[in-house]
């Protein structure tokens, strides 16, 4: 459960940043599941959503952003403004999916 404001704006509305804590970030490295793979070359023939990438993804960005909360709590901080999403391909067959936003303490 969490138990601090994540927002993608710079501040929480009708609350000022009393202490900028810093940078906090979580990620995770995911690689290409061959049932995974087998669906979506089979998908790619008739076209429309891949299903196991989908999941697959979401549960990436999940994990990052539950890593950056850890260190933003264990900073003691109230929120994480600025937040954004970022994926990059690693190699071949496998993504890091970084969360990261700027931990504060609220007045």
């Amino acid at each position: 459960m969490i138990n601090l404001i994540i927002t993608t704006t710079d501040t929480v509305p009708g609350r000022e940043n009393e202490v900028i804590l810093g940078l906090v970030r979580g990620n995770t490295i995911r690689a290409r599941h061959l049932g995974s793979d087998i669906g979506a070359g089979l998908k790619s023939l008739v076209g429309g959503e891949i299903k196991g990438y989908v999941k697959a993804m979401t549960d990436a960005r999940e994990e990052a952003l539950m890593r950056m909360v850890k260190e933003a709590e264990e900073l003691g901080a109230d929120a994480v403004v600025g937040v954004r999403l970022t994926t990059s391909t690693i190699m071949a067959g496998a993504a890091e999916v970084l969360a990261y936003g700027t931990a504060v303490k609220l007045k």
